[in-house]
């Protein structure tokens, strides 16, 4: 099979310490054009990463020879340069998350049908979930070493970004829930394998820039599950997250943003046997795993026809923005929101 060659749209931090490595990493994918919104700015990345072609955004979606586009834009912008690549014919790895606050189911509908039009794929860039440390947590809850489910308590946050960074910029789709908040919501649904039926949200705004900064979630799954968010700019650094079950926990103290030479480490603990005052520890080490790279094969395996993906990307994508439509819908009311409401 072909590599599929990439454009990048947009020279964040995470494109060039992340994704463009693990794009030179793959078998799968090659790097052929770099976009910024200034050239000396794709120069520079260009040099850096050996890339001979670079140019701006509207080169790298009117060039031929790309394949798929990676998109790592201000989220604000994110829709106009999804439905631009999607015209014309690339494949799309978007950032999360894929939509900002104020768009609407029937527009993320519309955005998808748009790309099926022209018969591309779209995928929401949480690299995490291809971290062989959640199959394993996945492994431990289908052998019910804790039980029946209980609850899924996840933490993300860390010491505060800069002034002037583009978190903090209102108008581009800033805030924290968008960029961190999101990971754990993702992480929930991933782990009871479902959608919630409701959601309350909470949160706390920047008096400068009007910006979430921190905030906390409760989710309601089916069988009387819950999953409770919390994520913050300004806080000791986690990323973690536990599953609480009728006997036993399991948790993950490096959950989300995981180094490539990282060794992650599950932990479970449960009930002796007929002795519930009793109780074991084991800790599972998951080898250093580069989740980028890992993303990215997915990806262009799927593409290319070579290995499909073990879920949908588009309803993926689609699922993932009407629970965050539905947190902003409950800080706004101050209330509860049922997921079948949100439009």
């Amino acid at each position: 099979m072909d590599s599929i060659k990439f454009g990048i749209i947009g020279c964040s931090r995470i494109a060039k310490r992340s994704v463009i490595p693990a794009i030179l990493k793959s078998e799968f994918a090659e790097l052929e054009i770099i976009g910024s919104r200034t050239l000396e700015k794709a120069n520079e990345f260009s040099n850096e990463f050996n890339c001979k072609k670079f140019g701006t955004y509207d080169n790298v979606i009117s060039d031929d020879s790309v394949d798929a586009v990676y998109i790592s834009t201000p989220i604000g912008t994110h829709k106009e340069w999804v439905m631009k690549a999607a015209s014309a014919g690339k494949h799309i790895y978007c950032e999360k998350s894929f939509f900002p606050q104020d768009i609407t189911q029937e527009t993320a509908k519309e955005v998808i049908k748009h790309a099926k039009q022209n018969n591309v794929r779209m995928m929401e860039g949480f690299m995490f979930r291809f971290h062989p440390q959640h199959q394993k947590v996945k492994e431990l809850i289908d052998d019910k070493k804790i039980g029946d489910l209980f609850s899924f308590n996840g933490s993300f946050g860390f010491p505060a970004f800069p002034e002037g960074d583009i978190r903090y910029n209102k108008e581009l789709g800033g805030g924290f829930l968008n960029d961190s908040g999101c990971y754990p919501v993702y992480a929930s649904r991933m782990i009871f394998n479902e959608e919630p039926l409701a959601v309350f949200h909470t949160n706390v705004l920047d008096p400068k820039t009007g910006v979430d900064v921190k905030g906390t979630s409760l989710l309601i799954y089916e069988n009387e599950k819950t999953a409770t968010i919390t994520y913050g700019n300004g806080n000791y650094y986690q990323a973690k997250y536990e599953i609480w079950g009728s006997d036993g926990i399991i948790s993950l103290d490096r959950a989300y943003s995981v180094p490539p030479d990282f060794t992650t480490k599950v932990s479970l603990q449960y009930n002796i046997e007929n002795n519930w005052n009793g109780r074991r520890n084991k800790i599972f080490e998951i080898n250093p795993t580069d989740h980028f790279l890992e993303m990215i094969d997915t990806f262009c395996m799927e593409i290319n026809g070579e290995k499909k993906a073990p879920f949908n990307f588009e309803q993926e994508l689609l699922n993932q923005s009407k629970i965050m439509s539905a947190h902003y819908s409950s800080c706004s009311s101050k209330k509860m929101v049922w997921l079948d409401e949100v439009s």
